[in-house]
């Protein structure tokens, strides 16, 4: 059954995690993602909503989409954690191979920016 719910993010690009408020409402948000093992692991900055949320609410659910966020495939119920230390520098290489010179341009900027990032870390349920 996992593998099924996996096979539908093959080849794809982009995935929406929809993450949970302290009031329940959802947030909706379109990322770049790297796969290894039956997880996603996906770069964001640390002070972004989705890493608060997260923080707060380890449920989330995850689809398939384009760059818009249009989702091109079925919601799946996951659970996010953030990475440190080895799995953090894995997922770091995992994204930069798979995305090259857009996430290598990204990371530049970032630290021209001074900008921290976080590595979150999806498992499906």
């Amino acid at each position: 059954m996992a593998a099924d719910k996996l096979r539908q993010f093959e080849d794809q690009k982009y995935l929406n995690i929809e993450s949970f408020r302290k009031d329940g409402r959802s947030v909706i948000t379109p990322v770049w993602f790297a796969q290894s093992g039956g997880r996603f692991y996906v770069y964001s900055e640390a002070g972004a909503g989705k890493v608060k949320r997260i923080r707060n609410n380890p449920k989330v659910r995850v689809a398939p989409c384009d760059f818009r966020g249009k989702v091109t495939g079925e919601w799946v119920d996951a659970s996010a954690k953030l990475e440190t230390g080895d799995a953090e520098e894995q997922a770091e290489r995992l994204l930069t191979q798979k995305y090259g010179w857009m996430k290598r341009i990204g990371d530049f900027f970032a630290r021209l920016r001074k900008h921290r990032h976080a590595i979150i870390s999806i498992g499906l349920e």
